[in-house]
């Protein structure tokens, strides 16, 4: 059964997609549906994007559920080892 909750919010930062090139992105796109490529029923999908830059600057994941544990619980235990004061850095203009 899917959920049809979507949430939707922007983000800051930079992904490489097709070809190779890095792009900026901006928003980020998360679902739990039936994937489009990923071997399961349904995943937590995820997509990074930019915009203004067409539907081709776009990075998709499809996680199963146990790998989106997994992935939240690397993201938290990486950015627990960072001092504050990093944390808080902006990238310089």
């Amino acid at each position: 059964m899917c959920t049809y909750l979507t949430v939707k919010d922007r983000v800051e930062g930079s992904a490489k997609g097709p070809g190779g090139s890095w792009f900026r992105v901006s928003d980020v796109t998360v679902y739990f549906d039936h994937p489009v490529h990923a071997m399961a029923e349904h995943t937590l999908n995820i997509d990074f994007a930019d915009p203004s830059r067409g539907p081709a600057a776009r990075i998709a994941l499809e996680l199963t559920a146990q790998s989106a544990r997994t992935l939240v619980a690397a993201i938290q235990e990486a950015l627990a080892a960072v001092p504050a004061e990093m944390q808080s850095q902006t990238a310089a203009s």
